[in-house]
């Protein structure tokens, strides 16, 4: 198969279920050749995603040349593999863009948060005040490049929110 296959195109919603090509619930698994070695690997792809989430080794089949078929157990624990995959990537990429400190104001605690905008041409970052209710305190832009930190936040609020420097 490659690329250009349109098996690997339809609509979502096409239900496919071959040895080396299965389309169910939102995911593709494509048995292919290993490039590094005379085995087989498997990808998967989510629905809508032009790169594969996961690629893995594939298991020989009995006659140690052919792949072996793929099943719906074998299926189902790829997708749950490659669903645990884009999560944990997902909450991987939550954590370098977000960062957020409580710190006490009047008596009070207020939440600082600093939210980056990965933008190619013009990234840049949102730091928020929020206080013990979630109710917007203040907000303003920064550079995507400012550091949040417990002082940092401390000093933005005894400063009355303005703009950091």
């Amino acid at each position: 198969m490659t690329d250009s296959d349109p098996a690997l195109h339809a609509d979502a919603d096409t239900t496919l279920h071959e040895d080396r090509l299965w389309r169910d619930d939102g995911w593709t698994a494509r048995v292919i050749k290993n490039e590094d070695d005379d085995g087989w690997a498997v990808e998967m792809i989510k629905d809508g995603e032009a790169e594969p989430a996961l690629t893995g080794p594939w298991t020989m089949g009995r006659d140690k040349k052919n792949p072996k078929p793929l099943d719906p157990n074998a299926f189902r624990t790829l997708v749950k593999t490659a669903s645990e995959v884009l999560r944990r990537h997902e909450q991987q990429r939550h954590a370098m863009l977000h960062k957020d400190f409580t710190v006490r104001a009047d008596g009070e605690d207020v939440t600082v948060t600093l939210d980056i905008v990965p933008d190619e041409d013009d990234p840049y970052a949102d730091l928020r005040a929020l206080d013990s209710f979630g109710a917007l305190l203040a907000q303003v832009r920064v550079s995507a490049g400012f550091k949040l930190t417990k002082t940092s936040a401390q000093a933005w609020v005894d400063n009355d929110f303005r703009k950091p420097d």
